[in-house]
């Protein structure tokens, strides 16, 4: 009778012991997740300008083993080959080019109405290189013409679409839509802090206008690619911006860019205002991106107070795109983590 009681007293302690270094491993697990989480998106410092590893006026491509300074007219003329129109706008041209083997795009000005806007652009370029800013190329001034890094997916405005195809249906998942929206306000933190001062996004009037403002990266992140319309706001010097000279009208944009009083408009008469009106956009873009992915309710629900912030009519009540940032970057880290500790579970 001691026998097996002794023995089932081990028996016990064993299943115990095992019950133990399970719960242990399985909270080690956990920890080393929120680690490396925590790595990728818990950082609040703006990007660094030396984000490719190469020296100012640098570049280097994916596939590039060493920095190239910035193609200079003759280098362009000589060396960048245009194959084929792919887009255009109200300021540029852009057509698909290929440079010693590597795909760019060639943008160059439409009308000389714009050079104004277009300058202003490659100026935005040349100051925020960045993570997330498209890597300039280089620059012919003499034929108005500039050169970047050709990212084949397009314009955000495509996310449906590449989502939509075979080789891409892997990525449609929450965790890749709500990364992409962290690369969006993330993208606002540095224009609002950048090192050419806080820039606010005025090509934003619509959400379709927003989107083409950036394009998807082969791993599904976003650059922002238009910079021609990057006004400086700078309150100590009373420097505020007005979005274009037309009337705005819509609930896309933010109730301080419409016109406040009942008389006819005049652009001379209309209020300036802030980059907070890059904030009142937060939602609906998020909104968009998230589409209707398994999992995004719930990243909805998460999500829910701090847009509720984003929306109020005041602008200065709304919080910083720091401030939404960290909380995109927290309900992804607990969302991630709470995900981890189910299929453990299972």
């Amino acid at each position: 009778m001691k026998n097996v009681m002794g023995r089932s007293s081990r028996t016990t302690s064993h299943s115990a012991a095992v019950v133990v270094l399970c719960l242990s491993v399985l909270l080690l697990a956990n920890v080393v997740i929120y680690l490396y989480v925590d790595s990728l998106y818990q950082t609040n410092e703006p990007f660094a300008a030396s984000h490719t590893g190469c020296p100012p006026q640098h570049f280097r491509m994916i596939t590039m083993k060493n920095c190239t300074p910035w193609l200079q007219c003759s280098q362009v003329n000589s060396e960048v080959r245009r194959l084929k129109l792919i887009g255009q706008g109200v300021v540029k041209k852009v057509y698909l080019a290929e440079w010693r083997g590597q795909k760019v795009a060639v943008s160059m000005l439409s009308s000389p109405v714009y050079l104004e806007d277009f300058l202003h652009g490659l100026s935005m370029l040349q100051a925020l290189q960045a993570p997330h800013v498209v890597q300039l190329v280089g620059f012919c001034l003499e034929d108005h013409l500039l050169v970047t890094e050709h990212h084949p997916l397009g314009s955000l405005l495509n996310l449906e679409g590449v989502l939509a195809k075979e080789q891409h249906q892997k990525h449609d998942t929450w965790q890749v839509r709500l990364r992409l929206a962290i690369d969006y306000v993330s993208i606002l933190h540095y224009l609002h802090n950048s090192p050419a001062g806080r820039r606010v996004m005025c090509d934003s009037n619509s959400l379709e206008k927003t989107l083409s403002q950036f394009l998807l990266t082969s791993d599904f992140h976003l650059v922002v690619n238009d910079l021609d319309a990057l006004p400086e706001v700078d309150v100590a010097r009373g420097l505020v911006v007005k979005c274009g000279h037309r009337e705005l009208t819509g609930d896309f944009v933010a109730p301080e860019q419409l016109w406040p009083f009942k008389e006819r408009f005049v652009d001379d008469l209309m209020p300036g205002y802030d980059e907070k009106t890059d904030v009142w956009k937060i939602p609906d873009v998020t909104w968009f991106l998230m589409g209707r992915v398994a999992g995004g309710d719930l990243v909805h629900f998460h999500l829910f107070e701090i847009h509720k912030q984003c929306k109020k009519p005041e602008p200065e009540l709304r919080p910083s795109a720091q401030d939404v940032l960290k909380v995109y970057r927290s309900v992804y880290s607990s969302m991630v983590r709470d995900s981890a500790g189910f299929r453990d579970m299972l």
